[in-house]
């Protein structure tokens, strides 16, 4: 077997250490919920001498986890919803019928993808204030569909440019409306990048804090990522506690991308292996 040549290692020691520094964290963070107070406080970068599985418990009963985690659950189920159904309609329109200022459009949506969350927030949070929509469901989900709708309409889009036209003029002319068009054709023929872009929309709002903490001010209606801060501030010194809420706040994240890492890669290079 002929040894790796100097290139290869050039790829694989960088890829190696960024693997390292993305697993570090994750590894110490769970180290650190398994120990007690007094072991961290002695040496918090030793391994855990015994394994204490009651601060998961703790983390989650000490504060309302499970409330938080439903109210995770809710919005990042509807909003997820409204952006596939909003997306994948604009995304056919763009790339598929002809009218005048689809390229303008297409631009536009290119264009807030560059735009920071924090550049909108304020005037985001007033319009949102001014329809009562402020620590509301509705409110917080509107706030999620507008921040990520480009960047599913631009993938979907991209998506729907590989179809081709002549399908979709044959359809026309068997009488399909334009919507019987999107939903007996390019509906079931976009469910694989749907399922890619509704993967990665929703782990876009599920790791949210910024917008949530926006729109969901008050304790009851917080959401998981920004619950788990009510464990840091009740419980100042007990970081193992902490750490355990972050385990649990970040378990469904990486069960979702053990599993299905497959179509979080195909969502990401969508836009540039389509079309």
């Amino acid at each position: 077997m002929s040894r790796p040549g100097p290139s290869r290692w050039l790829v694989t020691v960088p890829m190696a250490l960024l693997a390292l520094a993305t697993i570090y964290p994750l590894l110490f963070t769970a180290n650190v919920a398994m120990k007690s107070r007094r072991e961290y406080i002695l040496d918090r970068f030793s391994l855990a001498s015994t394994l204490r599985w009651d601060n998961l418990s703790t983390a989650w009963n000490s504060v309302g986890m499970g409330r938080y985690f439903l109210n995770s659950v809710i919005v990042v189920a509807c909003a997820v919803a409204l952006l596939l159904l909003i997306g994948s309609m604009a995304g056919f329109a763009l790339a598929q019928v002809r009218f005048r200022g689809s390229s303008v459009l297409t631009l536009v949506c290119l264009a807030a993808l560059f735009i920071p969350f924090q550049v909108i927030m304020v005037p985001l949070a007033r319009i949102m204030a001014g329809g009562g929509l402020i620590d509301t469901y509705p409110g917080l989900i509107l706030a999620y569909v507008a921040q990520f709708l480009p960047f599913t309409v631009f993938l979907m889009t991209s998506y729907y440019r590989a179809v081709p036209t002549e399908l979709v003029d044959a359809a026309r002319i068997d009488g399909n409306t334009l919507y019987g068009v999107y939903r007996r054709i390019m509906l079931p023929m976009g469910a694989p990048a749907l399922l890619s872009v509704g993967i990665l929309d929703a782990l876009f709002c599920w790791n949210d804090v910024l917008i949530s903490l926006l729109m969901m001010p008050s304790a009851d209606h917080r959401t998981l990522m920004v619950g788990i801060t009510s464990l840091r501030g009740q419980y100042s010194a007990d970081i193992p506690t902490f750490a355990a809420g972050v385990l649990i706040a970040g378990l469904p994240v990486l069960v979702t991308y053990l599993f299905l890492q497959r179509q979080i890669a195909d969502g990401v290079t969508a836009g540039a292996t389509k079309g």
